[in-house]
């Protein structure tokens, strides 16, 4: 498992065999079962994970106990709830597996520790962090300006596996409208 991260690492930079060795030693290998949650909310996240097969959501609960999707992650890449993992406070959101998955995970700890002895880490989590914010506005911004269809076509378009792992209610949910309306659309979309 650890061969996909280090090979996603290895598109933007050059590893020695001691750095991919440490990397490798840091992130500890997991498989969980689907719909399972992982992180809880009301609790500081404990890992960062690299998702090498599966997807997962965030999600929280609304005001009237409805739960709420704002983020599914397709593999590879990383997934946790960034903010409170990075400043090591209590999150309001839940990490869950929505299908079985293949993980590599590390602590905060561990992570500070990797990209103290690694500057290639380091160069990397800054990588990642630039996307996750490039990522999190370019989100915003299609939440309020693109229609809920548009919304749609530009999901399926970018991730058409999508449809056949994850239930339609967390996509109608992390699209932003309910899953009659989602429906609704996928007819119109598919005449």
């Amino acid at each position: 498992m650890h061969s996909k991260l280090i090979g996603c690492i290895q598109q933007f930079h050059s590893l020695s065999s001691e750095e991919a060795a440490l990397i490798t030693a840091s992130f500890d290998a997991v498989l969980i079962p689907k719909n399972r949650v992982i992180e809880e909310q009301g609790t500081v996240p404990k890992y960062l994970y690299y998702i090498v097969s599966g997807y997962l959501r965030l999600f929280h609960y609304n005001e009237v106990g409805d739960e709420v999707t704002t983020h599914i992650n397709c593999p590879p890449g990383f997934f946790t709830s960034y903010s409170n993992f990075a400043s090591q406070t209590v999150s309001s959101a839940n990490v869950e597996c929505i299908t079985a998955c293949e993980l590599l995970r590390i602590t905060k700890p561990e992570m500070d520790a990797l990209i103290a002895a690694s500057p290639v880490m380091k160069d990397f989590s800054i990588r990642v962090f630039q996307q996750s914010i490039a990522y999190n506005e370019n989100r915003s911004n299609e939440l309020a300006t693109l229609s809920a269809e548009q919304r749609y076509r530009k999901l399926i378009d970018s991730y058409p596996e999508i449809l056949h792992n994850v239930p339609i209610q967390y996509i109608a949910s992390f699209l932003g409208m309910k899953p009659e309306s989602l429906s609704r659309i996928r007819k119109k979309v598919m005449h």
